[in-house]
C-alpha cells in the first residue's frame, strides 16, 4: 500500500464529491461532517459516477438510480453484500501550503 495526494482539503465541498483518477483507480472524495472519505467512484449497479452523487445521512446517493453506499463500509444500508471499495484517508498539513487529502492506495 501506498499513500497518495488525491486532492487539496480545500477542494472538497461539504456534502459534495470529487473525482480523482490516479494510477488507474477511478476515486470520489466527498466532505461529509468536516471529515474527507473516499470510495470507488463506479456505481456498480449501471456505472454511474458516484463523484456526481450527493451525501445523504453519510451516504452518498449515486445520481442516476439512487443507489446509495455508506462512506465508511461502502455498504449500501439495505444491502450489505453489495458495496464499493472505500479507502483509508490521512490529512497531511503543510505549513502555509494547503492541507492535502492523501489515500492509501494498492500497489499492484
Amino acid at each position: 500500500m501506498a499513500w497518495v495526494s488525491l486532492c487539496r482539503l480545500d477542494e472538497l465541498r461539504e456534502g459534495g464529491g470529487k473525482y480523482v483518477e490516479i494510477d488507474g483507480f477511478q476515486i470520489s472524495v466527498f466532505l461529509y461532517q468536516g471529515r474527507p472519505f473516499a470510495i470507488d467512484n463506479r456505481c456498480p449497479h449501471a456505472g454511474g459516477s458516484l463523484s456526481g452523487g450527493t451525501v445523504k445521512n453519510g451516504s452518498v446517493v449515486c445520481p442516476w438510480h439512487q443507489w446509495a453506499f455508506d462512506l465508511q463500509t461502502g455498504q449500501m444500508p439495505d444491502r450489505p453484500l453489495v458495496r464499493v471499495r472505500t479507502y483509508k484517508l490521512r490529512l497531511l498539513e503543510r505549513e502555509g501550503r494547503p492541507t492535502l487529502v492523501q489515500g492509501e492506495l494498492p500497489t499492484y
